[in-house]
Formats: C-alpha cells, sequence, structure tokens
C-alpha cells in the first residue's frame, strides 16, 4: 500500500497520504498507519452514496475503530448549508463525539466540503478524513484543505481551511458515477493542465478513448498527476495568499452562471464554461491564438462539458461576478491564461472585456 501513497504537506513537517486504491479493503490499514485507529467515527454521507458505499466502508472502518455510526443528508448542493452542519452537529452531541472523535466524508465534493467545515468548527475543531467517491472530489475537493458551505446563493461563502489527516481514493467508484458528474470532473482536469501543464492537457485529450472507457491504469494516472499538481500549489500557497488563486482559472464566470442558474447546471459544467470564457478574454488580450481557443473549445467539448448557456444576460452574469468570495478590495483577480499550461493573476480586467467573454458563452 505504501507505494501507492501520494504526501501532501500540511504544517511543517507534517504530511497526510493521498491513498489510490481498487477497493475499500485497505481503508482500516490505513488508518492505523496514519495513527487513527480506536477512534469514534461519524461517516458523513448523502443519500445518493449512502446505498453504494455505506455498508463497505463502515465495515471497514469498523475493523479498527471504537465505534462507528453514519449521519446522512439528502444529496445536492442545495443541502450544502448551515442547517444540514446543524443537523450533523445535533448527531455528533448524542453519539458522544469529543476532540479525539474523527469524521470520514464518503462522497462528492458537497459531502467533503461540508464534512470538513463541520470538524473544523465542532469543539473548535476535531480530525477528518476524506473518502471521495466522484472523479471532481478525487481530483479537486479532496485535496487542499478548503472547507466550507453555502450561504443563500452564494457558493462557499462560509468555510475555513482544515487539512484532512488523509484521503483514501477507491478509483472504482467511479464505474457508478453518472456520465455528467464524470464529465464534470474532467472539467477541473482539463482546468489543471491549463494551468501550468501544457503536455498533461494535450494528453489527456489525446487519450479520451481510454479515460472513457474508465480504464483503471489510465485513471489512476491520470488522477494521480492532478493531485501532484494541486498538492505542490497547495504546500506552497496553503491560504491562498498567492499562486494558489491560480486554482480558480475559470471559475470566476463559472461560479456566477453557477449561482444564476441556481445550481441546475453542476460545478463541473460551469467550470467548463467559466474555461471558454476565460480563453476567449485571454484571445483577445493576444495572450492565446485562435488555433490555441479552439484546442480548449474541442478539449472540453470532447468530453461533453457545455461551452455555452442559456438564459441569462451578460449583465447580471458580470453583477453576479461582483459577489463573488475571490473578490479583493472591489477588484475580481481575473486568471487568464499564457498560451496552454501557463497561468497568471490579473487585476486590470474591465467590466467591458469581462462583458465581452460572457457574451461568448451565452446564447
Amino acid at each position: 500500500m505504501t507505494e501507492q501513497k501520494l504526501l501532501v504537506k500540511r504544517e511543517g513537517d507534517f504530511h497526510y497520504p493521498i491513498y489510490f486504491e481498487k477497493d475499500f479493503s485497505g481503508l482500516s490499514r490505513a488508518l492505523k498507519e496514519e495513527g487513527l485507529d480506536g477512534k469514534n467515527i461519524c461517516i458523513v454521507t448523502d443519500s445518493h452514496v449512502e446505498p453504494l458505499y455505506r455498508q463497505a466502508v463502515e465495515e471497514a472502518l469498523s475493523n479498527t475503530a471504537s465505534s462507528v455510526f453514519v449521519f446522512t443528508f439528502e444529496a445536492g448542493e442545495k443541502n450544502k448549508n448551515l442547517n444540514t452542519v446543524q443537523k450533523l452537529y445535533q448527531t455528533l452531541i448524542e453519539n458522544g463525539m469529543d476532540r479525539h472523535g474523527l469524521l470520514a466524508a464518503l462522497g462528492g465534493g458537497v459531502t467533503g466540503d461540508l464534512t470538513g467545515f463541520a470538524a473544523a468548527t465542532y469543539l473548535r475543531g476535531i480530525d477528518f478524513i476524506q473518502i471521495p467517491t466522484t472523479l471532481l472530489s478525487q481530483v479537486d475537493s479532496s485535496v487542499g484543505g478548503k472547507t466550507g458551505v453555502d450561504f443563500q446563493q452564494y457558493k462557499n461563502m462560509i468555510g475555513a481551511f482544515h487539512q484532512p489527516r488523509l484521503v483514501y481514493m477507491n478509483i472504482e467508484t467511479l464505474k457508478t458515477l453518472p456520465e455528467v458528474e464524470f464529465a464534470c470532473g474532467m472539467g477541473e482536469i482539463l482546468k489543471t493542465g491549463l494551468i501550468c501543464d501544457g503536455d498533461f492537457f494535450r494528453r489527456i485529450c489525446a487519450d479520451k478513448n481510454e479515460i472513457k472507457a474508465l480504464s483503471f491504469s489510465a485513471l489512476s494516472s491520470m488522477i494521480r498527476r492532478c493531485c501532484e499538481i494541486k498538492a505542490g500549489v497547495v504546500e506552497r500557497d496553503p491560504k491562498e495568499q498567492g499562486e494558489r488563486a491560480l486554482l480558480n482559472l475559470g471559475h470566476t464566470i463559472g461560479h456566477a452562471v453557477e449561482k444564476l442558474k441556481n445550481f441546475t447546471l453542476l460545478h463541473g459544467q460551469c467550470v467548463g464554461i467559466g474555461l471558454v470564457a476565460a480563453a476567449y478574454l485571454s484571445m483577445e488580450r493576444g495572450l492565446l491564438t485562435e488555433k490555441e481557443y479552439e484546442e480548449i473549445r474541442t478539449g472540453c467539448a470532447s468530453y461533453s462539458l457545455p461551452l455555452e448557456t442559456s438564459g441569462l444576460v451578460a449583465e447580471e452574469v458580470l453583477a453576479a461576478t461582483k459577489k463573488d468570495k475571490k473578490m479583493e478590495q472591489g477588484q475580481i483577480k481575473f486568471i487568464l491564461m499564457d498560451g496552454i499550461g501557463k497561468s497568471f493573476i490579473d487585476r486590470t480586467v474591465t467590466d467591458e472585456e469581462l462583458v465581452r467573454a460572457i457574451e461568448e458563452i451565452l446564447v
């Protein structure tokens, strides 16, 4: 198992591991290796994932835990809020969870974000682990320690930085993932390549048939490379004071679309739309060639990501970007591309430029 681990630096000399596995059989051993055995564990999951993987994970954790109980909430972004967190707090209190307990986030990004936030705030902070079951959560939200919940229609507006003690990825869970959810994960993967590794972006586009066929070797290699890139960024900038903001490529307009569509489009789909808008703006500035812009559009389309959306007004999307948590002293930190595989933070993007980029993704 050890050779399957990727270590992510947390604070000082402390590292937490990411495990890449084919099933849940090594989960109890992973906890023992990290000194997390003998704990009271609460599995936090949603109504979609619970019938698929609760039993296997509960059995694996029971081999090393003092006790295991489960909190299940209704699936969906609309439930990633303080009301659900309050219900989780109540469950933890009723089951005697103390500061030595452990939360286990079993599911996608919503579950991981919500569980991490609860762990960061319950009794001023307890440990948690990530067991991501979607491609999006495996390559993005389970790595890096960002936690949070939505407030009204404002995504991740309330949150905390709280790193997991370990991340355990059973890559076989992707075989039960709906195609649209798989596409969402590919949005973040393509984004990762566009940020800092053009060769990786082009390899993912070229290997689409093997990846779509859910080849374990292709998936594990792809996921590991994404985690390596994100882990490196997080290690250098754990609380988004600089470089980590690059991970928001495609997210400024993407989040605005996601809010205005009332979450009827999934996060990864909105990231894909946001990538197209960011690429268009970069092309307008002479940073991308028209050929590179089309290459990005083709890459997104090859994984069934939408390139545009309908029913929105450009000015309303622009206004929504102004309410994003990534605003800094009234100015958007927009991520632009300087060719494929290189990105940078720009604070000079004008409203007029944003409107033109938004109009490119509206029909």
